[in-house]
This record gives C-alpha cells, structure tokens and sequence, in this order.
C-alpha cells in the first residue's frame, strides 16, 4: 500500500498546467509563494533605468494554462504570448505606458503596474482588488508583500472600481519607494470603532 504525505509528493507526477519544475522557482513550487527574486528570473520585471522612464507594467504570472486576455486588452500590444496559448505571457516594457487596462483583465490577478516616480519617497503599485469593502482614494492601508505579510502602510491614490472591469477594482497605493518590488496587495486597515 502507498503511503501519502511528504515524502510520496516529490514522486507524483507534475500537473501540466504549472510552469516546469526548476531551481529557478523553487520557492515557489514548494510554498507557492513567487519570491521577489523567482519574479525576477521569469524577466518580467522592469529594470531601473526602465522603472525611471514612467509607469510600466509587471507580469508575476507562473500557470501554464490556456488564458490571454491580457494580450486582448493591451491596445500598445506590449504584452504577449508566442508559441500557443499555454506559454507564459511577456511584456515588451518599451511598448507599455502604464495604462493598467491589463490588470483586470488577468484572471490570476498576476500583473501589476509600477509607478516609480510617483515622489521622492514613494512609487504607486496598481494592483487588483476584489474584496469588499472596496478601499477608498486618501485611505491609509497594509502593504502586503507576495505571502500577505504587512511591510509597510500605503496609501490609496486611486480606485477604478466600474461594471466593465467585472467586479476587480484596480486600485492604486502610494508604497516606500525601496518597496516597489515587495508589495503586492493591501488590506483595509480597521479602526478601533470597528472592533467592538
């Protein structure tokens, strides 16, 4: 009789609808979690002299799976998928102004845009957002990194919340400047009242 647990998964095969197991996203498979650093090994993460130029999007997206809208809704077509419909998508950072059409079009709610100009101190991350209730624009929030984990608070610069986005608001939050690459969600922070 098999035995299930730990020590049988490393023997079961691979679902082949999730990127190819490889020393680059090893944290990712064993926790899945994307690190700052497995982001970076995929290349769709903006280098600094691009970050500088304006807003620019980043793609996190890992599945192997049949899905494009995100090529769809990019009117630049500064994202796409060569090969078929289950490669990983890429950005053409040179092609994309930040427009953030693309962020809630990706069902896996994997792309991101970066504004690294936003100040002096601070750069926006727009990012999905589908829980309610919805942030609101001058709203202090948590930063989140990639595993939920409050790094910083952020505020809510912007909020496109409307019918066509299909209930994913997209919602832009002012971050510490060193933390463009870390945050990646936010909650509403409660207050006292709220409590009880």
């Amino acid at each position: 009789m098999r035995q299930s647990g730990p020590a049988n998964r490393s023997r079961q095969p691979r679902p082949s609808h999730l990127a190819p197991r490889t020393s680059a996203l090893a944290g990712y498979q064993r926790t899945g979690v994307l690190t700052a650093a497995e982001a970076a090994k995929l290349g769709q993460v903006p280098t600094l002299e691009r970050l500088k130029k304006g807003p620019v999007v980043t793609i996190e997206c890992v599945e192997r799976i049949p899905c494009n809208p995100c090529t769809a809704a990019c009117a630049r077509k500064a994202i796409t998928i060569t090969g078929g419909l289950v490669e990983l998508p890429r950005a053409d950072f040179d092609k994309c102004n930040g427009c953030t059409v693309c962020i809630a079009r990706c069902p896996g709610l994997a792309i991101f845009v970066i504004n690294y100009n936003y100040s002096k101190t601070e750069a926006t991350v727009t990012l999905p957002y589908e829980l309610l209730p919805r942030p609101v624009k001058g709203q202090k929030v948590a930063a989140l990194d990639r595993s939920g984990r409050k790094v910083a608070t952020g505020t809510v610069v912007k909020v496109l919340d409307a019918p066509a986005l299909d209930r994913c608001a997209v919602v832009t939050a002012a971050v510490p400047k060193k933390l463009w690459n870390e945050v990646r969600s936010i909650r509403i922070q409660r207050t006292t009242d709220e409590h009880g």
